[in-house]
C-alpha cells in the first residue's frame, strides 16, 4: 500500500510541478523580481526532480522488497518536498523570509532520501532476481 502511495504522490507532484512550471512562466513572469523568479524555478525543478523520485521509490518497492530504506527515502522525498518547494514558493511568491531557514531542512531531508536509496541498493535488494 505505501507503494502506491508513494507513486501516485509522486505523480501528483510532478503534474502540479508542470502546471505551477506553466504558471510561472506565463502569469508570474511579469510579476516577479527576476530574483524571485529564479527561486520559483528553482522550487520548481526540485519539485520535479523529487516527485520522480518518488515514483522511483515506489516502483522499487512494488519490485523489490518494501525495505525499512526505501521507506525512509519516500517519506524524506514527500517531506523534502513540502518544506524546500513549499518554503521556496513561499519565498518567491509573498516574501515570507521567516520560510528562509525551511529550505535547508528540506534539502537535507532529500539527501536522506537518495542515501537511503543507496543504503536499499548495497544491502542486497537491486539487480537480485526474485520469483
Amino acid at each position: 500500500m505505501q507503494a502506491q502511495i508513494f507513486v501516485a504522490v509522486g505523480a501528483i507532484g510532478a503534474a502540479l510541478s508542470v502546471i505551477l512550471g506553466a504558471f510561472g512562466a506565463h502569469a508570474l513572469k511579469s510579476q516577479l523580481t527576476a530574483a524571485s523568479l529564479g527561486t520559483y524555478e528553482t522550487a520548481v525543478q526540485y519539485q520535479m526532480t523529487h516527485s520522480l523520485a518518488l515514483v522511483l521509490v515506489g516502483l522499487l518497492m512494488m519490485v523489490l522488497e518494501p525495505k525499512t530504506t526505501f521507506l525512509v527515502a519516500g517519506v524524506s522525498f514527500a517531506l523534502g518536498l513540502i518544506l524546500f518547494s513549499g518554503s521556496l514558493y513561499g519565498l518567491a511568491l509573498w516574501e515570507l523570509r521567516w520560510l528562509g531557514p525551511v529550505t535547508p531542512i528540506g534539502g537535507v531531508l532529500f539527501i536522506i532520501g537518495w542515501l537511503a536509496i543507496v543504503t536499499g541498493a548495497v544491502s542486497g535488494g537491486i539487480g537480485q532476481s526474485h520469483p
